[in-house]
Formats: structure tokens, C-alpha cells, sequence
């Protein structure tokens, strides 16, 4: 039986989600038993108090948030299997549960792109490596196709600090955005920070200001107000991957190791991002029509008894804003909605199906296959293997 401490943030979801995967792997391959040491620990007895601790208990093995500076001599020499999360930066001696930053800064420009955004800003922090490198994507896309993002960063405590609540920088920033933008914040704490300060200033959301997180925190994007939207990512397989590699270390000795990249999964969209980015009062008014009754079995007639245009002049306007047809566009959002309720829920295709208004799941099975060129069922497999 392995002993293993967890030096994690039990309060914050992402850790709750690391557990999830780390207790599943165990409970394949363990049993395994695991000693929940308070974070404080850090500061009061230090990486030399923890490893003594550690070794006097019997510990296989530590995964937790440790500080950069900490010495990882002593780490190192103890000869105790040691994966860290990369809560301010990567280490360089240590395997990390890191992330693929990039790639969800990307997902995030990309999402906003297709919406018709031409404004853009990040809202995050320099000076750690999740938020620095979820920006540096974010950016690269954007600038890609053209255009620039607009930056407010600071240097304060993530979640315990309530300065944005009296932050007249932040305010000043908001409001002098141009309008409409698409806003990405490093994590859904920063995009809870946003909508509140928006609220404070009456700046409407997401007519305004539409805003996107990072880690489907579902407990703060309920909170939200609107609800925040939020990039999924796959934490539970990162915690399972986690102790997969800390058995191999263990078993073949500490220097055995690399690090455990958690992807982004897809993004789920509430209503601080559920608009289309556009001054054509017909189309804004189709798109939320269509965003508003995507989950019935909508139909392009339906949509062009909404607006006072005949179906083709509308269906040319629709076109030259989206970059879609209506009857494609509604195609996207429907698997877009398929695709979140697949990974959000466990609900079967027909069941799914018929939520979205449709009763035949064989076609929309075969219509999600021509999309993300597998299956409903084997899809699921792939974003939720080992959970």
C-alpha cells in the first residue's frame, strides 16, 4: 500500500478535480492511503519540515503545490518521488502538473473570432506561468488575423483579495475598452472579478463586455451574474495521469519522470458570452432568437418569420456577417450544445438528442461524427478516459 501527501488548495475545484482523477487511478491500482497536510505547512515548517514529516510517516510519495524557491536540493536528495503543480511557475527539476496554456488561449481567440469580435482584451496576471502563457495564445491568434488585445494585469493575491471590488484602475480600464469586446480572463476567479466590476460600473454584459473564464468552475460561473461562460479542461484524466506517473516513480525511483499536460476540453457557453458581435439589429436580433431556442428542433423558417426581411435578403446579411448560412450556423450551435451536454453529463445520444428537440439520434450521431470525425460514444471515451 503506498502513502502518498497531498499538499494541494482542498478548497479550490481544480485541486477537488486532481483528487477525483488521483483517488480513481488508486482505486484501480492501490489501495492506497494518503495524508491530507494543510497547506500552511508550507510556511511553518518548510520543504525540510515536510520531507522529515514525510519520512518519519513513510510517505511513497509527495504531490502538491510547493514554492519555486524552495530547495530542491533537499528534494532531490531525498530520494522521495516529489510531482508538483505548477501554481506559479513550471520547475525545472521536478515533473509538473502543468497545462496546455497556450492552446486554451488560442481556444479562446478562436471562439470569440467566430462570434465576430473585433475588439479584444486579456485580464490576467504576468507573472504566472498559467495566466502569462493562456494570454500569450490568446494574443498570437488574435494578432494573427489582424487585430490587437487590450491588457489589464496586476500583481495581486489570486483569490483572497478583494481589491477590484474598490479598484478605480480596473473601472477606468472597463470603461474606456471599446465596444463591444471579447474578454478572456486567466481563470474563472478573474472572470467573477469582471463581471462584478462591470455590474459596479453598468456596463452591460455580454451586449458590452462579453466574458470568457478558464476551468468551468461551475460553483463561480453560477455565481456570475450572468453566468459566466468558461473553458473546460480535462483536470480529472491530469489526476489520473498524476498518479500513474508517481507509481512509476516509485517503483523505478524518483529520477523516472515527466510532466502531466492537462488539455483543454471544449468551451461551455452561459450567458456572459451568448451573443454575435454585430450592429445589424436584424442579425443580432436572429442570432439571439437562434442562441435563445437552439435546445427545440429548429428550423430556418422559423428563424425568418423573427425579422421583417424576406428569407433571402436575410440569408445574404446572415452570411455576409457570419461567414455562415443560417441553416450551418444553426448546425454548429446545435453540436456545439451536443457536444457540452456529452462531456457535462452521462446521459445517453437518444436522451441527449431528444433535450436538443430531436428525435431521430442516429442522425445527429452521424452529423457529429462528420464534425469531430468519431462518434458520440467514442468522443466521450477519448475527453473522459480515466475518470
Amino acid at each position: 500500500m503506498y502513502k502518498i501527501i497531498l499538499l494541494l488548495d482542498f478548497a479550490e475545484e481544480y485541486s477537488k478535480s486532481l483528487l477525483k482523477g488521483i483517488s480513481k487511478y488508486s482505486a484501480e491500482h492501490g489501495p492506497w492511503t494518503y495524508c491530507r497536510m494543510p497547506l500552511y505547512y508550507r510556511e511553518t515548517i518548510g520543504i525540510k519540515g515536510i520531507l522529515d514529516w514525510a519520512k518519519e510517516w513513510g510517505a511513497h510519495g509527495i504531490i502538491g503545490q510547493l514554492y519555486n524557491e524552495m530547495d530542491l536540493k533537499l528534494i532531490i536528495d531525498s530520494k522521495i518521488p516529489v510531482i508538483a503543480q505548477d501554481f506559479k511557475e513550471r520547475f525545472s527539476e521536478l515533473p509538473n502538473i502543468t497545462g496546455a496554456y497556450h492552446e486554451a488561449g488560442q481556444m479562446g481567440a478562436e471562439y470569440f473570432l467566430k462570434k465576430g469580435f473585433k475588439n479584444f482584451a486579456f485580464y490576467g496576471f504576468n507573472d504566472i506561468v498559467w495566466s502569462r502563457e493562456r494570454a500569450e495564445g490568446f494574443e498570437k491568434k488574435i494578432n494573427s488575423v489582424g487585430f490587437k488585445v487590450n491588457y489589464f494585469e496586476h500583481r495581486k493575491s489570486r483569490s483572497t483579495d478583494l481589491w477590484y471590488y474598490k479598484s478605480n484602475s480596473l473601472s477606468k480600464w472597463l470603461i474606456s475598452l471599446p465596444k463591444p469586446i471579447a474578454l478572456m480572463t486567466c481563470d474563472d476567479n478573474q472572470g467573477l472579478h469582471i463581471t462584478e466590476a462591470c455590474k459596479q460600473n453598468k456596463i452591460r454584459i455580454p451586449e458590452e463586455v462579453a466574458v470568457l473564464g478558464v476551468d468551468n468552475d461551475e460553483m463561480l460561473c453560477d455565481l456570475s451574474d450572468p453566468p459566466l461562460s468558461s473553458i473546460g479542461l480535462d483536470i480529472e484524466k491530469g489526476g489520473y495521469d498524476t498518479a500513474k506517473l508517481m507509481e512509476t516513480m516509485i517503483q523505478n525511483g524518483a529520477d523516472h519522470y515527466y510532466d502531466i499536460h492537462v488539455k483543454p476540453t471544449q468551451i461551455i457557453t452561459r450567458q456572459s458570452t451568448d451573443i454575435y458581435a454585430t450592429n445589424d439589429d436584424y442579425i443580432a436580433s436572429t442570432l439571439k432568437y437562434i442562441h435563445k431556442n437552439i435546445e427545440k428542433n429548429l428550423q430556418v423558417d422559423e428563424v425568418v418569420r423573427q425579422v421583417p426581411l424576406s428569407r433571402r435578403s436575410l440569408e445574404k446579411r446572415f452570411h455576409q456577417i457570419t461567414g455562415y448560412p443560417i441553416y450551418k450556423y444553426i448546425f454548429n450551435l446545435r453540436i456545439e450544445k451536443f457536444t457540452q451536454k456529452l462531456l457535462e453529463t452521462d446521459q445517453t445520444v437518444f436522451e441527449i438528442a431528444l433535450d436538443l428537440g430531436l428525435n431521430d439520434s442516429k442522425n445527429i450521431a452521424r452529423q457529429f461524427k462528420q464534425v469531430k470525425g468519431c462518434n458520440p460514444i467514442e468522443y466521450r471515451k477519448r475527453y473522459l478516459a480515466g475518470k
